[in-house]
């Protein structure tokens, strides 16, 4: 078991990288909302990272040693139905003239964008003050 203040850096740090992938997958899911398929199969979908909490050792592994902490479980498929269009001038048209459209909503990822870039830096807080904290203990040792 790590000591107090490494476990209080460690769990900020899974933080940290949890809400990077989170800004990330919201990033390319804005950057694919205005694409277009031929066939609903090939139409992207939003993606949504599954978070997992690391409650006890067996959850924990190298990339994530540390209990209390958070991961990326794994990336899921938005599961909103896509959206069809009849545009037969569309080149991406299929032969009755319909084009599947993402089913990325812009004005959700936008909270999502939002809301991961405030826990981010919640997070960096948390480092910060445990720096200061351990700042200070040190100054007091010295006295």
């Amino acid at each position: 078991m790590m000591n107090t203040i490494d476990s209080v850096f460690g769990i900020a740090g899974t933080a940290l990288n949890s809400q990077l992938v989170r800004m990330n997958t919201t990033a390319s899911n804005l950057a694919n909302a205005a694409t277009v398929a031929s066939s609903e199969k090939d139409a992207f979908r939003a993606k949504r990272p599954v978070f997992k909490a690391l409650l006890d050792e067996a959850s924990t592994n190298a990339a994530f040693p540390t209990e209390g902490g958070v991961k990326v479980d794994h990336i899921a498929d938005d599961p909103t139905p896509i959206r069809s269009l009849y545009d037969p001038s569309n080149p991406a048209a299929d032969k009755d003239g319909m084009v599947y459209l993402s089913n990325v909503n812009e004005m959700q990822e936008m909270v999502e964008m939002m809301s991961a870039s405030r826990s981010y830096q919640n997070n960096v807080e948390v480092v910060n003050t445990a720096k200061q904290l351990m700042s200070r203990t040190l100054d007091l040792t010295k006295a």
